[in-house]
């Protein structure tokens, strides 16, 4: 595996770690909002024309989203290194296995762990949803599965701040079960944030996240000195 970053600038950058940004190493409020056309495609749309009363349905469970979901999140920032079963990231239990990830922060000695969830209250709201009506229940979750994205980007927008204090650039998010980079490695990561006190974020035993509407992802800070390694 080729090198992700040198350890003697780990440890000077160390040193003079700038000040955390919002979100770093504590959990925060995300201001965010349904994205409308995310939500159609989530649906399933592909920009034929859609019935007023179907439209005016998708507004009302935007609505309901932003109204009884309090998105939150939180990151942090953590060395990494290459090691016999993949990527380490250092301090946590965490070894990121595959060669997906390790593409993905070659070049990197800094990466963020993040999560986000629209909190345990989201799956009873959804629940109630689809018991009332199977249309409103799609349209709601739709909806809701917009609203945590969009909150993950606010809290993105943090990590790439906090990569830009410490003089790198950041990679875009990768969670796991992309590629390679299996799902078993969720209880580590949540472990590392310590997302099921801060976010109340648990797993089911085939590794899904619970609330259903969370999101969780790395980020790698590449030095650009290293550009193209």
């Amino acid at each position: 595996m080729a090198s992700l970053g040198d350890t003697g600038r780990e440890g000077a950058a160390a040193r003079r770690a700038p000040a955390p940004v919002v979100g770093e190493g504590r959990p925060c409020a995300l201001a965010a909002s349904v994205k409308r056309r995310e939500a159609w495609a989530f649906l399933g749309h592909r920009g034929q024309p859609v019935d007023d009363r179907l439209a005016a349905r998708l507004e009302e469970a935007a609505a309901l989203c932003e109204r009884e979901f309090a998105p939150r999140g939180i990151f942090r920032v953590f060395p990494v290194r290459p090691g016999a079963g993949g990527v380490v990231v250092a301090g946590t239990n965490l070894v990121l296995p595959g060669e997906s990830i390790a593409r993905h922060l070659r070049g990197c000695a800094y990466a963020a762990l993040m999560a986000v969830t629209l909190g345990p209250s989201s799956e009873m709201v959804l629940r109630r949803e689809a018991a009332v009506s199977a249309t409103g229940g799609m349209l709601a979750d739709a909806c809701a599965s917009s609203l945590v994205e969009q909150a993950a980007g606010v809290l993105n927008e943090f990590v790439d701040e906090a990569a830009a204090r410490r003089g790198c650039e950041p990679t875009w998010r990768f969670s796991p079960g992309y590629g390679d980079l299996p799902l078993s490695v969720q209880g580590p990561f949540l472990e590392a944030l310590d997302a099921g006190r801060t976010l109340g974020i648990t797993l089911t035993a085939a590794n899904m996240l619970v609330p259903s509407k969370s999101i969780t992802a790395i980020v790698g800070f590449r030095d650009p000195a290293r550009r193209g390694e």
